[in-house]
Parts: structure tokens; C-alpha cells; sequence
């Protein structure tokens, strides 16, 4: 009952509906080959774009096929496994080297810091979209590519929470003397900065995770991003923009998926921020 009551202080009930969609998404992507109804790859030219809920030779297409015959469903749910694995290692790749990068910005300073701090400007002074169409359009599209390139993108919105945050704790008293008592440098930024600023960065964890997700689908919708077979929500998006008017499925369903995940990921991000904030 006590740990009943504190999780609804935490997160109301009026949120669970959003960790329930999170829920499903995660657990459909990691579960996919288990529960995919068919191989996302197979085409079927008898069953193409064929509406939902119709049957051809035994196989029954619950979201519909596309133009080459492949049940929607399957790929919607094997694109899971894109979106959320590219916007995970994006996010643990590109919040890594920011907090370190801020971490190291703060406590040095000198032209150490002001090097690193210039360096987030001129990249936040670009467009993040446009700054990773132009990368990708260098490095070429795949599916490492495009972590990388959003990873390039987005690590200075950690390095500047991680700068302002180590700014006002290096100066406390136990960082202090824990310097006085000869730490080095790398633990004292690994055992007294990192815990205490880990709640913010989390903040701009759980706000980046949905912009991740969405950059990777517009990426993958101008073909920039993971390249076909390999299902992709912005890939189906994208295909499917060619039958809006005589199969509207192939459009819709990718374009609601990603609704509810990045509408579900964002208003728990605001209730993180919140608790962090001592809002709530």
C-alpha cells in the first residue's frame, strides 16, 4: 500500500495511459519477431495494398499490405526496433559526450572551456534538422550514420546543462575539500559532480528521446536514413505518400504510431522536469 501510494504520488494516474503506450511500443519492438504476424521483408504482388482486415490465401493483413504486398503490421512493428533503438544509442552516445564535455568545460575553464562552449554555439547556431540532412547527406545514409549524425547534433544541449550545473556545485564545501584532500580531478567530476547533476541531465534524456525518434523518421523519410528492405516508420511514411488517396493505411497508421510514442515520451518528459524541478 506505501509503494502503491508513493508511485501515484510520483506519477499520477492521469499519465499512466502515456507509460502504458510506452509499454506496448517497447515491448512490441523487442518482442517483434515473436509476435510478427509475417516477415516484414516477404512481398506478396497478389496482396498488394490490399485494406485492412482483408484476407489472400490464408494470410490475413489486420493493418493492410503495401504496394509490394508486405503486411503493414508487421513492418510497423519491426520499424519499432529502428526508431527506438536509433533514438537509445543517440541519446546515450550524444548525452555522454555532452555531460562529459560540459563536466570538463566547467571545471577547467580557461581557454579549455571557452574552446568547448564555443564549439555549442556554432553548432546550436544551426538548424539541428538541416545541420544532420547535411551530414547525412556526407557520411551517407545506414543505419550507423544516422546515430551518428544525431549524436553530432544534440550533445551540446547536454554539455550546456552539464556546464551550468557543475559551475554551481564545484565550488561547494565537500567538492572543496575533497580536492584539499587530494582527489583527483576524474573523481571528483565520476563521485561528487555526476550524481548530483544526473537529474537534470535526465530531463533533457527523456525531452531528446521523442526528438530523436522524430529526426530518424523525417531523416528516413527523404530516404537519408535506414535504407529499405530494413522497415522504418519514416521509410513507410514516406512510400505511402504516393497512395494517400487509394490506400491511406500505408500513411496513417506509421503517421499515429509515431504520434503516440512522441506525444507519450513528451508529456512524461514535462512530468520528469517537474519532479526534478520540485514542482510537483
Amino acid at each position: 500500500m506505501i509503494q502503491s501510494t508513493r508511485l501515484g504520488r510520483w506519477l499520477p494516474p492521469r499519465l499512466w495511459i502515456f507509460v502504458g503506450i510506452l509499454v506496448v511500443l517497447v515491448s512490441a519492438a523487442v518482442l517483434a519477431p515473436l509476435i510478427a504476424p509475417q516477415d516484414p521483408e516477404a512481398q506478396n504482388l497478389l496482396g498488394r495494398l490490399r485494406a485492412p482486415g482483408t484476407e489472400v490465401r490464408d494470410i490475413t493483413y489486420l493493418l493492410g499490405s503495401d504496394e509490394l504486398g508486405r503486411d503493414l503490421l508487421s513492418r510497423l512493428i519491426y520499424g519499432a526496433q529502428v526508431s527506438l533503438t536509433v533514438a537509445a544509442l543517440s541519446v546515450l552516445v550524444s548525452g555522454t559526450i555532452g555531460t562529459a564535455l560540459g563536466m570538463i568545460a566547467a571545471w577547467s575553464g580557461g581557454w579549455t572551456g571557452t574552446i568547448i562552449m564555443r564549439m555549442v554555439d556554432i553548432v546550436l547556431s544551426v538548424p539541428a534538422i538541416l545541420l544532420a540532412i547535411i551530414t547525412v547527406a556526407i557520411l551517407g545514409p545506414g543505419f550507423i550514420n544516422v546515430i551518428a549524425v544525431l549524436a553530432f547534433t544534440r550533445w551540446p544541449r547536454y554539455a550546456r546543462v552539464a556546464y551550468g550545473q557543475t559551475l554551481g556545485l564545484m565550488n561547494l564545501p565537500y567538492v572543496r575539500l575533497s580536492r584539499f584532500m587530494g582527489a583527483s580531478t576524474t573523481r571528483v567530476l565520476l563521485r561528487h559532480i555526476l550524481p548530483n547533476i544526473i537529474g537534470p541531465i535526465m530531463v533533457v534524456v527523456t525531452l531528446e528521446f521523442g526528438l530523436m525518434v522524430l529526426f530518424e523518421a523525417g531523416l528516413s523519410f527523404l530516404g537519408l536514413g535506414v535504407q529499405p528492405p530494413t522497415p522504418s516508420w519514416g521509410a513507410i511514411l514516406s512510400a505511402g505518400r504516393n497512395y494517400v488517396t487509394t490506400a491511406w493505411w500505408i500513411a496513417v497508421f506509421p503517421g499515429l504510431f509515431l504520434f503516440l510514442l512522441i506525444l507519450s515520451v513528451n508529456v512524461l518528459g514535462d512530468h520528469v522536469r517537474d519532479v526534478v524541478e520540485g514542482r510537483r
